[in-house]
């Protein structure tokens, strides 16, 4: 799916269509959901109000956060009354303000009494221009709602152009700047990802800036058209909306949507998408916005007007903002007639929903009660837009007044209302979203939230009004907020936190704050019982969540306990049940976030041991995936689920009343649900008893528990991912999964007990599921080992290594345990899969030498050259006593190995210049050792390939080592029988002369010798140096003559032809390789009477017809050649 299509809307407007008349503020009915999906409850903090002067009638507006920095106090005393003050709140509590020069970044405190909360005052670059809070921006690698000063930056450009950029907040000295090629006044500054911006102007230049490893500015233009319809003529992109722009297109809005990864901007034309990533993006959307808008707010404002079609052509429409909702894009418009007497500009709210390829049809449009008269259009540009979650209201404001409206898109909510900031001295600089809030700075009052009277809570409905009924429930808790004197009992701790955490839910951050902040004061945060307490309290709500019983389905009406404090679900249905149990969850970690309690969690004792609070509550959540994943099973494979829901229940001892069924009971207690995995896997070795091997049911019991297994651990570990940031603990890594034991269990049933019956198309679909689970079982260790190296605090580092080490060295012999039984079965296509991805690099050099592919090795070196895997095969070869691989790799890895060698001081010769000259002296000298003169040899070719000798004298050098492996390959080919009869060994035996291996071949020992070891003696004769006091003609008669030896030439007697029978002797034979190979026989044959005489064929003088058959060959094989 594309990831920017992120707008699921509650309620789906049944029309786009606004049919108002031209009175301000005239909605259409159209397009309104059937129902409240929430019931608004909420009691607002009478001390929280601001000053009077502000009146609202549905909106409580409330000082937010603790008072503002002293640095920002004294910048608004000292401003003169021309100075324009620009602030901007962002969603990760941070907060900006331009006053004339001088830039004040801080990071609003959520509490009552003010803290040590982070304040830096920067210098803006000179500029002719003002500055403004649009033109600044942060950034830091990780979310900036918990990252430290050191890690923020920070970007500033000047209208003209004049970048000032701050790596680190932390150093307010410390800036680079640079000048910025936009061609007009720059509007816009926005982080993206990879630590770079966006840049922009007002004629809709856009620039990507970023740094390079020194810290110094470096940018270019923003990629465009780089969709699939990128490269299409102007004709053609036209039928796509994807027009070339105007050649005065205004830039009004730049948005970065970080959880999709999507930049957006709004121009007078167009809505523009690019899916940015860390170093590049591309351009997926350009809508050509102008014409459909304009029509459409058009239509909403005058569309009752009987001479419509007249007065359509003199519309005007001024696009000012845009901001993103969960119903899609919220864009900001101004409409006005130029005929209209008096000119009125309305204000409209237009809803586009981002359907990936271009934007949808369907298009919302909510003309608001906010009507200004018509001056210019840059008085327009003025207002601006803020949309909190969920979106349902947005909130318009200009520097004398906030405007709050619908969006059009749900029905309910408080009426349209203005709020006034125009009292003297008094104004509106800037605004922004905060925990869901809209926030407002007030030149008299600070930062302000406005929040509905009745707000609309975000729990699911179900678990909203039972919450309340929990609450309500609990008489001898009193709900007022007590004395920081008082000491409050664990258990109305429990239970006033969860009320500041409904108070949460429905908006109230304030009165949810200051709660909290009673319950749990800062002072001493975290240490001794008091932090302990909190993990506890936390820690208990979370499990009442997960744990939580259905209390209106009628059957669990006498299972329920009276003192469950959970928040009992109305929902009846399973699956449902825990769709809310997670809403619920998520909203949860919301609130611990917001109001501060996230960061203070410490750990907890669970199994035996000390766990992460954070990591226990990610469990939570793992467990509800699980669960949510098990229960879709439970209705394909019911009576296997069945059957582990059953036995977990007996293992935890827990009773299934007669109204309920043991999935009821299973499923309420999620927090249990680890249990199924040992309970499917004795259920399918039940099954695997039971049923025959050739059976359907045999072979799908294993498919579907390995699918359920990996489904639900897939489910698990995909949220442990995506929710990293949020349940990351500094001070120790992730314990190690818990379903470790299951999946190596696992393996070994399907691997001994089933792959073996098993046919090749099961083979297949049983290695791949198999392979999928070790896959999960491998990324457990991976992400514990990368959170053990991304630490920098706490444990000293020595301990860390350590610690890190020995969890290296396990998940190697794991990892070694659980794929090698892959390789031993054949499977090369799995275990290069999981070798790969995991670094098993011995697996992978295993596989290619069993499989004899050289060149896949090759490939890894190239592939794995950063992780210095050709080191790794180098080690492997001289550890495996495979020394002449070593020293016979391709030309391209001839650096490698030599940096290799250098470690290895007996072969360090080889770095020699002359090295090649060396060895083939050592190798020429060396008649001991048969292994080590081959070795030499190897080694002495290898360095005459890498060295730099002419081509003449290197052909000459390598005819003469390969004529001496020529000699060795007859030592290296003796037969096997042969050398066990002689006790030796084919790596230890000495080298033998020519002399000696002749004996060999042609001895009697040889017992099964042939024409080839025979040929093989002849060919030996050319080794034998003169100087050595052996008669070669001799010792060639003797050759010959255990040839003849070899059968039984007398029992040709009686043959008609002499010639026939002996064509298969070895004599013969020997003979016609001899021609084969172009050998005169005259020259070459022992004449025959000196043959005849030799002391081998003494038995046959007496045998007449053995002379007559030798003549009669002699004299045909030699007539043969004439």
């Amino acid at each position: 799916p594309n990831p920017a299509v992120m707008f699921s809307p509650r309620a789906t407007p049944s029309s786009g269509r606004r049919q108002p008349s031209r009175v301000p503020g005239r909605k259409s009915l159209a397009g309104t959901p059937s129902g409240l999906l929430f019931s608004p409850r909420r009691t607002s903090l009478a001390a929280s109000h601001i000053q009077p002067h502000v009146n609202s009638v549905h909106y409580d507006v409330q000082t937010f956060g603790s008072s503002l920095p002293v640095k920002v106090m004294e910048a608004l005393t000292m401003a003169e009354a021309d100075d324009i003050i620009s602030v901007k709140v962002d969603e990760s509590g941070w907060a900006w303000m331009v006053c004339g020069k001088l830039l004040i970044i801080w990071k609003i405190c959520q509490t009552v009494v003010a803290k040590l909360c982070v304040c830096k005052e920067l210098q803006l670059a000179p500029s002719e221009y003002e500055y403004t809070a649009d033109l600044v921006t942060i950034s830091s690698p990780g979310p900036l709602e918990t990252a430290p000063v050191q890690s923020i930056s920070v970007l500033t450009v000047g209208a003209e152009g004049r970048a000032r950029y701050w790596a680190s907040l932390a150093h307010e000295g410390n800036h680079t700047e640079a000048d910025l090629e936009l061609g007009d006044l720059c509007n816009f500054v926005v982080a993206v990802r990879g630590g770079s911006f966006v840049v922009s102007s007002c004629r809709n230049h856009l620039l990507r800036v970023s740094t390079d490893p020194s810290g110094r500015l470096g940018f270019r233009a923003l990629q465009q058209g780089q969709g699939v319809l990128s490269g299409i003529g102007r004709r053609v992109s036209s039928l796509f909306g994807m027009l070339a722009p105007p050649p005065n297109d205004e830039l009004h809005s730049v948005l970065w949507a970080s959880e999709a990864g999507c930049l957006y901007s709004l121009t007078s034309s167009k809505v523009c998408r690019w899916e940015v990533g860390d170093s590049s993006e591309q351009q997926t959307l350009s809508w050509e916005s102008r014409c459909s808008l304009d029509e459409n707010i058009a239509d909403a404002i005058w569309g009752s007007e009987s001479n419509y079609e007249e007065m359509k052509e003199g519309v005007n429409v001024s696009y000012l903002d845009m901001k993103l909702s969960p119903s899609g894009l919220v864009v900001l418009a101004a409409a006005w007639h130029s005929q209209d007497i008096p000119c009125i500009a309305y204000f409209c709210l237009v809803t586009l929903q981002d359907v990936g390829a271009s934007v949808s049809d369907h298009v919302v449009v909510e003309v608001t009660k906010h009507t200004t008269p018509f001056q210019s259009e840059e008085a327009l540009r003025t207002t601006r837009l803020v949309v909190p979650y969920p979106g349902a209201t947005a909130f318009l404001y200009t520097q004398e007044l906030v405007f709050a409206c619908s969006t059009g898109t749900v029905r309910g909510g408080p009426p349209d209302e203005r709020i006034s900031f125009s009292a003297p001295g008094d104004g509106v600089r800037g605004g922004g979203c905060c925990g869901n809030l809209p926030i407002f700075f007030s030149q008299t009052n600070g930062l302000v939230a406005v929040v509905a009277r009745q707000a609309v809570s975000i729990l699911p409905e179900t678990m909203e009004d039972s919450l309340c009924s929990s609450l309500a429930a609990a008489p001898e808790m009193s709900m007022e907020t007590p004395n920081r004197t008082e000491a409050v009992a664990h258990e109305d701790k429990t239970k006033m936190l969860k009320d500041a955490f409904l108070r949460f839910c429905r908006s109230d951050l304030i009165g949810s704050q200051v709660l909290v902040d009673e319950l749990f004061p800062a002072e001493g945060a975290g240490e001794g019982e008091e932090g302990a307490e909190l993990d506890e309290v936390v820690t208990r709500i979370d499990l009442d969540l997960v744990d939580d019983y259905p209390a209106s389905d009628p059957r669990w009406a006498e299972s329920v306990p009276e003192e469950s404090g959970g928040f009992p679900l109305t929902s009846l249905i399973i699956l449902h049940q825990l769709e809310d149990k997670m809403k619920a969850h998520t909203c949860f970690m919301d609130f611990l976030l917001q109001v501060g309690l996230l960061q203070r969690l410490g750990q907890v004792t669970l199994r035996g041991g000390p766990m992460a609070t954070r990591l226990l509550l990610c469990e939570h959540a793992e467990k509800l995936q699980a669960a949510m994943v098990l229960k879709t099973q439970h209705g394909k494979h019911g009576e296997l689920v069945n059957a582990a829901v059953s036995g977990a229940l007996r293992k935890n001892g827990a009773a299934v009343p007669p109204s309920l069924t043991p999935a009821d009971v299973f499923f309420r207690e999620v927090s249990q649900i680890s249990l199924v995995f040992e309970c499917l896997l004795e259920e399918e070795e039940r099954r695997l008893k039971e049923n025959p091997v050739a059976s359907v049911q045999w072979a799908e019991t294993v498919l579907t528990v390995n699918n359920i297994l990996k489904d639900m651990l897939q489910a698990a570990g995909q949220y442990r991912d995506t929710k990293a940031s949020m349940y990351r603990v500094s001070d120790s890594p992730p314990p190690p999964p818990t379903h470790i034991s299951v999946i190596t269990r696992q393996h070994e049933v399907v691997l001994r007990s089933v792959y073996p019956q098993a046919d090749s198309e099961l083979r297949g679909a049983l290695c791949e599921q198999l392979v999928g689970l070790l896959d999960l079982y491998l990324g457990g260790y991976v992400a514990q080992l990368a959170s053990l190296q991304l630490r920098t605090g706490g444990r000293p580092a020595a301990a860390q290594q350590e610690r890190y080490n020995a969890l290296e060295l396990e998940y190697g012999q794991r990892r070694s345990e659980l794929i090698a039984p892959l390789l031993d079965l054949g499977q090369y296509q799995w275990v290069a899969a999981l070798s790969e991805k995991f670094c098993d690099f011995d697996m992978l050099v295993q596989m290619c030498e069993q499989t004899d592919n050289q060149s896949r090795l090759q490939h890894y070196m190239t592939k794995f050259s950063d992780q210095n895997f050709a080191d790794f095969v180098f080690r492997w070869y001289m550890e495996k006593g495979k020394r002449g691989k070593l020293l016979s790799q391709p030309s391209a890895h001839h650096p490698q190995l030599a940096s290799f060698l250098q470690s290895h001081q007996h072969l360090s010769w080889l770095h020699h210049i002359h090295a090649h000259e060396t060895l083939s002296s050592q190798a020429t000298g060396e008649t001991r050792y048969f292994s080590k003169k081959k070795t030499l040899l190897a080694l002495s070719k290898l360095t005459a390939l890498a060295s730099d000798m002419d081509q003449t004298q290197l052909s000459r050098h390598l005819e003469d080592i390969v004529e001496q492996e020529r000699f060795l390959l007859h030592q290296e080919t003796l037969p096997e029988q042969l050398l066990e009869d002689k006790n030796l060994d084919r790596q230890t035996m000495p080298l033998l002369t020519p002399h000696g291996l002749i004996t060999l071949y042609i001895s009697e020992d040889n017992r099964i010798s042939n024409e080839d070891d025979f040929k093989k003696a002849l060919d030996l004769l050319e080794y034998i140096n003169e100087e050595v006091a052996v008669d070669i003609e001799t010792l060639k008669r003797e050759i010959f003559a255990r040839a003849l030896k070899k059968d039984d030439w007398c029992s040709w007697e009686g043959s008609d032809d002499p010639l026939e029978p002996a064509r298969d002797s070895v004599f013969v034979k020997i003979l016609l390789k001899l021609i084969q190979e172009g050998v005169s026989l005259q020259a070459y044959l022992p004449d025959v009477k000196e043959l005849l005489d030799s002391e081998q064929l003494a038995a046959f003088n007496s045998k007449p017809y053995f002379e007559y058959v030798l003549r009669v060959n002699y004299e045909h094989y030699l007539q043969s050649q004439i």
